[in-house]
Formats: structure tokens, sequence, C-alpha cells
């Protein structure tokens, strides 16, 4: 059991300020993944966690003890970096048992546990051989195999498939997925693609400019989402988002939207902008929809089972994610439900 608490976190870089106030507690076990734009701050805050980078102010705790002025060495963490770092002189077995002989832990020890890792990681027949023989997936492993023989308090992953092509990143992700389970030892997971942060956090934590916009579980993220970048972070294509003038609001709850009086029950619109959103895939081909409305298509888009439809109405550019079962050669629609408001700042207004 471990976890891992950050308190007043900040860090700059000279005048630029990468982290401001990060104030975190984790869970036991949690597979936590720090997800953002570029240059937003989560991989310098898994450096600072593993003792590579200093920390201006703030404090870091791993199982109740302060790691702040902890040697990297003793903090008991396991990084795999991006670029998985192997050692091209040697083979698999010495990558993955460097870290122990550098200890100088027992042989029977280290034989011990590199071939533990390899079994979880299913590379027992590639011990002998080097890097350069081994393709992108495989040379990854190794560098998780060569953590998990440290058997650390914390998994740190510092976007560890952004190399790997798009069918491998899958596999992948599903193998990294299933070693949680196995190993139940925190994992923090930094990675600026929204599918691996989905599929494999059971938190995520949303930054941009060094600040939380959002931590939640993945459903939480994706259906409450806190403010309009949020909303738009998360979910593929982006949701759509409109801004509302006081010209299309007809009363205190109702409004003018995609050609449709819409009724949305508990809010109270005033007079000044709002901004609307839905996600493509909540617009549908059916007879069942609130309100429907006759789309200008200028482009589909056909992935297979699912189309995206790029439709032009009311001056308004959207995204519509449908089956590839279905025309969209007539109607479109949707239901009030899945109406998403925000204020004049983009922080969302809940009904």
């Amino acid at each position: 059991m471990s976890n891992i608490k950050f308190t007043n976190i900040h860090k700059s870089f000279g005048s630029n300020k990468i982290i401001n106030n990060f104030n975190l507690q984790g869970k036991e076990d949690e597979f936590l993944v720090l997800v953002g734009p570029s240059g937003c701050g989560k991989s310098t805050l898994l450096r600072m966690i593993a003792g590579l980078e200093q920390i201006d102010q703030g404090e870091i705790y791993i199982n109740d003890q302060l790691v702040n002025e902890l040697h990297p060495s003793k903090r008991e963490t396991a990084m795999v970096f991006q670029s998985y770092a192997l050692y091209p002189h040697m083979n698999v077995f010495e990558n993955m048992s460097f870290g122990l002989k550098i200890e100088k832990r027992p042989k029977e020890e280290i034989e011990k546990k590199v071939m533990q890792a390899a079994k979880i990681l299913k590379i027992e027949e590639l011990l002998e051989r080097r890097p350069k023989q081994l393709s992108g997936g495989q040379r990854q492993r190794v560098a998780i195999g060569r953590a998990i023989t440290r058997n650390p308090k914390i998994f740190l992953f510092d976007e560890p498939l952004s190399n790997l092509d798009a069918a491998l990143r899958a596999e992948m992700r599903v193998e990294i997925s299933k070693l949680h389970n196995q190993i139940k030892t925190n994992m923090i997971y930094v990675t600026h693609d929204q599918v691996e942060a989905m599929t494999l956090a059971d938190r995520i934590v949303i930054l941009n400019h060094g600040n939380i916009e959002q931590v939640g579980t993945p459903d939480e993220i994706y259906s409450d989402p806190a403010n309009i970048f949020v909303a738009q972070f998360i979910g593929t294509p982006k949701m759509n988002i409109l801004k509302l003038s006081s010209d299309h609001i007809i009363s205190t709850n109702e409004i003018n939207f995609l050609g449709n009086k819409v009724k949305l029950d508990k809010l109270n619109f005033s007079n000044k902008d709002y901004y609307l959103g839905i996600r493509p895939e909540h617009f549908n081909v059916s007879e069942n929809n609130e309100y429907n409305f006759n789309p200008k298509v200028d482009l589909i888009e056909n992935l297979g089972n699912e189309k995206i439809a790029y439709i032009k109405i009311d001056q308004h550019e959207i995204s519509a994610k449908i089956s590839s079962k279905h025309n969209i050669d007539n109607t479109i629609g949707f239901n009030s439900k899945d109406i998403f408001v925000f204020d004049e700042n983009g922080k969302r207004i809940k009904s």
C-alpha cells in the first residue's frame, strides 16, 4: 500500500511559471493520470516526484514521508521514460538487472527479480538479446521490467507510448493496465493522449498552464466537465461550443439553439452571454429526438463503423458523430439533457 500527497507545489524556470499551487491527495494503489497540452507542467511534476527536479515551494509526501530533500535513490520510485533509456551494449537481462547491481543486491535475488518481471511482461525469451534486436514494444516492456525489478512504491511513466505506432500503443495500454491490476501499486502516468487517460486512469488530473482544471474519474471528467477547457479536451472530436448571446434568450429557461426553441429546465438565463456545448456523439438520426434540424453538410469523414459530419447551421460550424449505418441527408437531432451550459467565463453552470 502506498500513496502520494502534494501540498502547495510551485515551480518556475526563470520568469516562466510552470506549476502554480498544485495540491492533490493521492489514493492507495491508484492509477493516476496527469493529462494536458504540451507545456502544462505534467512532466515537471513527475520529475519532482522522482527527485530529478528541485521544488521551488511546497511539499511532496510519499506514504506520509516528506521527500523534498530525499535523494532520488532513496525515494523508492521507478521511472519509465519516453525514450526507453536502455544501454545498447547490454542485453535485456543486464539492462533489467542494472539498478539492482548498483544497489549491490545478492546475485540470487537479482536473478529471481529479473525472471519474475520477465514472466509478468512475457519477455523471458528476449533476455539474451540486445536493444537493437528488439521492436519498439519489446524495448518498452524491457524499460517497464527494469522498473518492476526495483519493487518501487510508485511507478512513474513519462509518455511511455508516444514513440509507438497506433496499433502497438493500443496493445501496450492493455498490458500496462493488466500490470497495474497484477502488482497493485501506485502508478502516476503522464500523457497528452486523452485515449490513454480515459482507458488507463482510476482518476485523471487535467492540467492547464500549471493549474489543475479538474480531478475526477474518467466518467466524471467526460460527463461532468468543470469548464469549457475540460469539456473540449476530453472527447474526439472535441465538444461543440456555441456562443449564446442575449438575442438568443427567449425566457429564463428557453433559448434559440440550432433552429429550435429549446427549453432547459432548472436554468435561469439572464441578459448576458453564455456558451452552450454538445458533444458530436450526442447528435443522432432518430425519430425519438426532442429537437431536430436540417443540416447543411460540408464534409463527411468515414471512419468505418462511424462517420463524422461537419455541418453549418445559423452561422455555426459543428461536428456530429453518428453510426455509418445512417445517412445525414435529411434531419439530425439532439436532446436537451445532452446540452452543457457555461457562463461567460467558461465555467460550467449545472442544472
